[in-house]
């Protein structure tokens, strides 16, 4: 039946023959084309996937350097000029460079003291002798000095071997610098204070000594004085040492609570005025008034105030002791004055030595002492700057060397 069809469509056979090679042909060439176009879509889909990914890796390398701070740049060494493709370091006074800007008007901005180790590095890598680059240098603008820290690298080169391409990152170390600078100070301070305690370890021996033997010395002698003015003055004298060693052991009683952090504060009602007429009363046996004199300028008959009651008692004998220590001749003056109606201030003015302005940083320290030949353990004055701080106040001192010296406590009322 099929065949007298094709017959009937066409006269030759060999007509038939060639129809059905040509739709063969087209047959193979469309199976063909369906598997081309099957292959050429997956290596499309592959290269779209892969773009995907590319376009991808960018965004989270662009979160990197976010998170990181980080600057990227490139150079030419053939032409000498730097280029900043990205910048996400803090500050808004950092350096950027104009696109391809000349590599050699940067060497300005770095501080004269780094400049020609940075320079010889990066001509270094310019010249082909290092495959990298890492330095850390200052950089100065108009406003502001801040520290960077770069890296570099080759990541091209011409047939010679020679650098095409160099890039590199840039960060600001500011905050580590300074953390270094802090850790420094840290270890300074520490082996300074191990200094000061072994000084005043070796110190110790002889302040506790030297009123303890005359304690010990004028006590043995009062059986053998009979004259009672004698006997009179020994007693005196006993009883001056009995309190200086009294102060001391208080002093490193004081100091060892404050080490033990044993800061609890115990507020009462008192009256101030009555409070200092008590330390007033204790240290006038130790004040030679021939050649000091020693009065007070209470404004008020009466002050009350809420505080710590022993702490600011030991504060104002600790600041009268000072003053008694270095002030040969001349006057002693305490008082106190309000400096509002929740605050007032302390005082105890002295015609002394004096403190140098370089010395009254450090005066509040624990264990400075800033003449070896007067007597002391060095924590008075310390003793006093941890209590006035634990009640919430403030202490200082205005002073001029051979014009004596005025130390001070501020503190709230309640």
């Amino acid at each position: 039946m099929v065949s007298l069809l094709l017959y009937t469509h066409a006269e030759n056979p060999l007509s038939v023959y060639l129809m059905w090679g040509v739709a063969f042909i087209v047959l193979v060439v469309l199976v063909i084309f369906a598997f081309a176009q099957r292959r050429t879509g997956k290596v499309l889909k592959n290269e779209l996937e892969e773009l995907d990914k590319v376009r991808q890796n960018n965004i989270e390398y662009e979160f990197i350097l976010k998170a990181m701070k980080i600057a990227v740049w490139r150079m030419d060494p053939k032409r000498r000029v730097v280029t900043y493709d990205a910048d996400f370091r803090d500050g808004k006074d950092s350096i950027t460079s104009s696109p391809e800007t000349p590599i050699d008007l940067l060497w300005d901005l770095l501080e004269p003291s780094d400049c020609e180790r940075v320079v010889a590095a990066l001509e270094d890598i310019f010249a082909g002798r290092s495959d990298s680059y890492h330095q850390i240098y200052r950089i100065k603008t108009n406003t502001v000095m801040y520290w960077e820290e770069s890296y570099a690298t080759v990541s091209a080169r011409d047939e010679e071997g020679l650098p095409i391409r160099i890039v590199g990152t840039s960060l600001r170390i500011d905050d580590q610098k300074q953390m270094e600078a802090d850790l420094i100070n840290a270890r300074n301070k520490a082996e300074e204070s191990d200094r000061l305690k072994t000084a005043f370890l070796a110190n110790m021996g002889h302040e506790i000594r030297t009123p303890l033997n005359a304690i010990v010395g004028f006590a043995d002698l009062l059986p053998m004085v009979d004259n009672e003015a004698d006997r009179n003055q020994l007693i005196s004298e006993i009883q001056i040492n009995n309190r200086k060693l009294l102060r001391i052991i208080d002093g490193l009683v004081s100091m060892s609570k404050i080490e033990a952090e044993a800061r609890n504060l115990i507020k009462s009602k008192t009256d101030l005025v009555e409070l200092l007429n008590d330390v007033v009363k204790t240290f006038l046996p130790t004040i030679d008034q021939k050649t000091v004199s020693f009065s007070t300028q209470f404004p008020y008959p009466q002050l009350m105030l809420s505080t710590d009651v022993d702490k600011l008692k030991e504060i104002v004998v600790n600041l009268l002791d000072n003053a008694i220590k270095f002030t040969q001749e001349g006057e002693i003056i305490l008082g106190y004055e309000k400096l509002d109606d929740k605050c007032l201030r302390i005082w105890v003015k002295d015609t002394g030595i004096g403190v140098s302005e370089a010395d009254q940083k450090k005066i509040f320290d624990r264990f400075v002492k800033l003449n070896d030949y007067v007597p002391g353990t060095g924590l008075g004055l310390a003793v006093a700057k941890s209590h006035i701080e634990s009640l919430g106040g403030k202490i200082g001192v205005n002073s001029h060397v051979g014009e004596g010296s005025t130390f001070w406590v501020t503190l709230p009322m309640s």
